[in-house]
């Protein structure tokens, strides 16, 4: 009795799988209903444009990006707020911001860089990995701290100043904030 069972769900299973090989091998030409490519084309698309079966139209591609039933009534301030946006600042008025992109692991990564540079007392060069860094990650307070440092030592009093207490924003009560308040005082003093 078990054996029969088996061997009708084989047979089942088998002739399932040979529909589903058979339907996989169709020619391109006729689709699952019955109808050629052709006379689905013709009765979808207007003349002179032919479809592939594998081709989508644009209509049933075509992304609703309408503003939602209620939105006016739900943000009712948000003309405004876009109107702000776009770009009444810039001077050809396109609406384009500049964007950088946000990679904080290639952060770290120039920061390390960076103080492989800084050890070596190669300042400029770790200035400009400092600098990638806030490219990088904009705000990042160990890459405002090292800067300082570096413009400190090339000279630049102001711009390490403006990175110290740029750090200290950021970071008030972090790692190097004893480091950079006294640094703060020794450049005010040496002014």
């Amino acid at each position: 009795m078990r054996i029969g069972f088996l061997i009708v769900c084989l047979a089942l299973l088998t002739a399932v799988l040979a529909a589903q090989d058979s339907a996989a091998k169709a020619p391109a030409g006729t689709a699952s209903s019955g109808r050629s490519t052709a006379e689905k084309s013709s009765s979808n698309q207007p003349t002179g444009s032919a479809q592939t079966e594998e081709e989508s139209s644009s209509r049933d591609t075509r992304i609703d990006l309408s503003a939602p039933k209620d939105d006016a009534k739900d943000h009712p301030d948000s003309k405004a707020a876009a109107a702000d946006l776009e770009g009444s600042d810039a001077p050809d008025n396109t609406g384009v911001q500049e964007f950088h992109p946000w990679n904080p692991m290639k952060a770290v990564k120039d920061i390390e860089v960076g103080d492989f540079y800084y050890k070596r007392k190669n300042y400029r060069a770790a200035l400009d990995r400092y600098k990638e860094a806030l490219y990088y990650k904009d705000g990042d307070a160990v890459a405002n701290f090292r800067m300082a440092e570096c413009e400190e030592k090339l000279g630049n009093k102001a711009e390490a100043r403006n990175h110290y207490e740029q750090y200290l924003k950021i970071l008030p009560a972090g790692p190097f904030a004893k480091e950079a308040r006294a640094a703060l005082d020794k450049l005010g003093k040496s002014e």
